[in-house]
């Protein structure tokens, strides 16, 4: 009971029952039930789009930094002499290679000349490392899906970009960057 004073000066009981208690910390409670549905509710949704994030990025055709890296390296002319005048273009030396593997004007193989060449650009252009954003490449040159040239540098990982070319006379360039 606490007693007041009304209009007239007049002193009046007035019950608490009527009112909610001041010590009650029902609505604090609820708050704080409230807060926690927030902050769960939250975490189930960070793991959710963590497992999105962290699953298997394919990028295969239509990535241009490959498919022009693949490109640009089908046009380089290499050291490799078809003539006094003429040098032969990586597009050329895997044509060579996969008739007649000729030898260049200084004796070397077309073959070989393709696979070391090849393997500078690549090493040149992609350089892979733990603290590099690219981990490792692969570039694969098949005939009638028989291997011609075949080579890979780094770690395999599940996030890698690819392009396939396909020539004429069932010749199939296939370089995957891993990332």
């Amino acid at each position: 009971m606490m007693k007041t004073k009304n209009k007239r000066g007049q002193e009046e009981k007035i019950s608490l029952r009527n009112f909610p208690k001041l010590t009650s910390k029902r609505g604090q409670e609820e708050m704080v039930g409230f807060a926690l549905i927030i902050i769960i509710v939250a975490v189930i949704l960070l793991v959710f789009l963590a497992i999105s994030l962290n699953k298997n990025k394919k990028e295969e055709l239509g990535n241009t930094e490959v498919n022009s890296f693949v490109q640009s390296f089908l046009s380089y002319t290499t050291d490799c002499r078809e003539d006094q005048n003429s040098y032969y273009s990586i597009q050329e030396l895997i044509k060579e290679c996969e008739k007649y593997d000729n030898a260049c004007l200084d004796g070397r193989k077309t073959c070989e000349v393709l696979n070391s060449t090849l393997k500078e650009i690549t090493d040149a252009s992609w350089k892979i490392g733990e603290i590099r954003p690219i981990k490792g490449y692969e570039l694969f040159i098949t005939v009638d899906e028989q291997p011609l040239i075949a080579f890979q540098e780094g770690n395999i990982t599940r996030n890698y970009k690819g392009s396939p070319q396909s020539f004429p006379n069932s010749i199939k360039i296939t370089f995957t960057a891993y990332y």
